[in-house]
């Protein structure tokens, strides 16, 4: 890609670029952007208007994104050995964030490669730190899985968190991952939702589960969201420890699964939503 030097490897910096609002690029990136030999972006005509914007003379842009990531790294990784600085951004935020750029990281830094990163904006920190729920532990899910065992599972550990959790959704999938949400959490967790993050129709809703649903029924969402679910009440992961215990017994002890989770409702008292996810976690035998 880019012609061989002599002497040190160069370096790979994991440079944070905008969500929306071009005046939170900051000089650091822009001084990193403007005098590398190679940036690695998700999608280079995006990052070309990025730069065209910022007033930035552009570097050899290459493309690496989910899809060429494993092809394209190997030879990044010597552009990086031969001598070359490389950038690595996203189409917005920060790189490795639910976006590409783990393999070549990892691979650069398993080569000797110094790694570096310049921080910045972040939809993921942004929406947590204007969430007004506890910050000082919390859990970031990235995308849903779409559908099957590993979305209802990801959404049953979403509920029994104790600590606020982070969730990205497309505008397409919002309404139907709130309602999931709602189902597994009850209607009254606090969950927070925020769109268009520093752009010009910035919004952050604040509400219930069960208010979202309503207000995303009542609306048309666009843009990509941030979604904060707040932590399971006090008490909520302990019963929900015991439900799961219980179920896991009984389908031991030769209960078919549905027969558990009934057994459960009733001998024990649990919310069928309870039983059935604890029911669902049960490994296949």
């Amino acid at each position: 890609m880019t012609a061989e030097r002599s002497g040190a490897p160069g370096t790979l910096t994991v440079v944070a670029t905008p969500i929306g609002n071009l005046g939170d690029l900051s000089a650091r990136a822009r001084a990193v952007l403007a005098s590398g030999d190679v940036l690695a972006c998700e999608d280079t005509r995006r990052t070309g208007r990025l730069l065209a914007l910022a007033g930035i003379a552009p570097p050899k842009l290459v493309s690496l994104h989910a899809h060429n990531e494993h092809e394209r790294t190997a030879a990044l990784v010597d552009d990086l050995l031969a001598g070359a600085d490389v950038a690595l951004v996203s189409d917005a935020g920060t790189p490795l964030v639910s976006d590409p750029g783990e393999r070549l990281v990892s691979a650069a830094a398993s080569a000797g490669v110094e790694v570096v990163a310049v921080p910045g904006p972040s939809a993921l920190l942004a929406a947590l730190v204007v969430s007004g729920m506890a910050t000082a532990r919390w859990r970031f899910e990235g995308f849903l899985p779409r559908k099957g065992p590993e979305r209802r599972s990801r959404i049953a550990e979403i509920a029994a968190a104790p600590h606020p959790s982070v969730v990205y959704e497309s505008p397409v999938r919002l309404g139907a991952t709130l309602a999931e949400l709602a189902a597994a959490c009850g209607d009254e967790r606090r969950v927070v939702v925020a769109r268009e993050l520093t752009k010009l129709h910035e919004q952050t809703w604040r509400g219930t589960l069960a208010g979202s649903v309503a207000h995303v029924r009542g609306s048309a969402p666009r843009g990509e969201h941030v979604v904060v679910v707040d932590a399971a009440p006090p008490g909520r992961a302990a019963e929900q420890d015991a439900v799961a215990s219980a179920v896991a017994d009984l389908v031991a002890a030769g209960l078919a699964r549905r027969d558990a989770v009934t057994a459960a409702v009733v001998l024990l008292g649990a919310s069928r939503r309870d039983a059935y996810a604890a029911a669902v976690e049960l490994p296949r035998s």
